[in-house]
């Protein structure tokens, strides 16, 4: 029989945080799909991986575009049978159009929540059921302590007067997912969380973060990774538990 193989999927995983993490992921022996919309980019980071000598491939999918998804998932079925690891890390922010509730415009909303919220719900329905084939497995939905209302509320919190709705939003929803996938999979041996990376410095934020991506993509990974004996349903960044 041969040697099982693990396998992971992480979105948006072209650049940034997303391609870090499926570095270090790829460098424990998993097999990493490189997830991401623009084949050029996702083909061009996958190749630059398998430069390393990383287990890498690049596997299309848009976490907006449901076809996609569908095909993604089929193709992991094909090709593996099963998938250890979901990554959830695709995410955009609007640095111009989003803000105060009294002026964020309902598409920039729309737009942000389909991407970093509804999104990522639609993968993890798709990957389900592979997730459920493996032995243990892990999902991670990469947040932001702008997604905690705890930080949000709290005068003396990094946070506080921070406030675009439609990111903020998001990310709130999006540990809002956590904590209800964790507890419908409360009897299985899927571990689902949170990870904060901080205020790193990407293309999302234009660079403007003070952490590093190596920095920033810590906690994901560690989480991507955890043991059997590891926490779920938790929000976590790479100094401990987070707030919600």
């Amino acid at each position: 029989m041969p040697e099982y193989k693990k396998i992971a999927l992480i979105t948006g995983a072209n650049k940034g945080i997303g391609f870090e993490v499926s570095r270090q992921v790829a460098k424990t022996g998993v097999r990493v799909l490189i997830g991401a919309r623009n084949a050029e980019l996702g083909e061009k980071a996958a190749e630059k991986l398998r430069g390393e000598g990383l287990d890498v491939a690049y596997l299309p999918i848009d976490v907006t575009d449901e076809a996609t998804i569908k095909a993604a998932a089929a193709k992991i079925e094909k090709d593996y049978g099963h998938l250890d690891i979901l990554v959830n890390n695709a995410g955009i922010a609007d640095l111009q159009q989003d803000g105060a509730p009294s002026k964020v415009q309902q598409d920039t909303l729309e737009k942000t929540m389909r991407t970093n919220f509804f999104g990522h719900v639609a993968v993890s329905q798709a990957m389900l059921p592979l997730l459920k084939k493996a032995p243990s497995a892990r999902v991670v939905n990469v947040s932001s302590g702008l997604g905690s209302l705890a930080l949000n509320s709290d005068p003396a919190g990094p946070y506080y007067h921070i406030k675009p709705l439609a990111y903020n939003a998001s990310k709130a929803a999006l540990n809002m997912f956590t904590v209800h996938l964790a507890y419908e999979l409360r009897d299985t041996k899927i571990k689902v969380n949170s990870s904060d990376p901080g205020y790193t410095a990407t293309d999302l934020n234009a660079n403007s973060g003070p952490q590093t991506i190596e920095e920033g993509s810590e906690e994901t990974i560690r989480l991507a990774l955890l043991p059997d004996d590891g926490p779920t349903g938790g929000y976590f960044d790479r100094h401990g538990p987070v707030a919600w």
